[in-house]
């Protein structure tokens, strides 16, 4: 029988955003969905949660101040304890260069903010941690 520690493990999602506004959206939403939530305002934040949570999936904002979410996905990616967790970017950058460059860089998905419903968001969620 499976420990609830690592039940939970299994559940957690790194959610890299900057704006407060959308951060805590995120958190509630996914919470309440039942997903364990850990929140990064920076780039460096997200390679420094994600060494120390190994989450199961990480969503990432692509601008963000210290270190934007092209250069952190670089940094993901090449980090041999973290280059296998999934990366699904959410931003506004809606240009199909920058959706090329993360999928180039990695990420799995790319989701337009300002496009997407919050029900939509879970379910993408839900689809990559199945």
């Amino acid at each position: 029988m499976p420990n609830s520690t690592s039940a939970d493990k299994q559940k957690i999602v790194l959610v890299a955003e900057d704006d407060k506004f959308y951060s805590h959206l995120y958190e509630t939403k996914l919470h309440n969905e039942g997903f364990n939530i850990v929140i990064a305002e920076d780039g460096i934040q997200v390679v420094k949660l994600a060494k120390l949570h190994h989450p199961a999936l990480i969503l990432l904002d692509l601008i963000m101040p210290t270190q934007d979410g092209f250069e952190t996905l670089k940094i993901l990616k090449s980090d041999p304890e973290l280059e296998k967790i999934p990366v699904v970017i959410m931003s506004n950058l809606a240009q199909e260069e920058d959706m090329q460059r993360t999928k180039e860089l990695g990420a799995i998905d790319y989701l337009v903010k300002s496009n997407i419903t919050m029900e939509d968001m879970v379910k993408v969620v839900r689809k990559y941690l199945k």
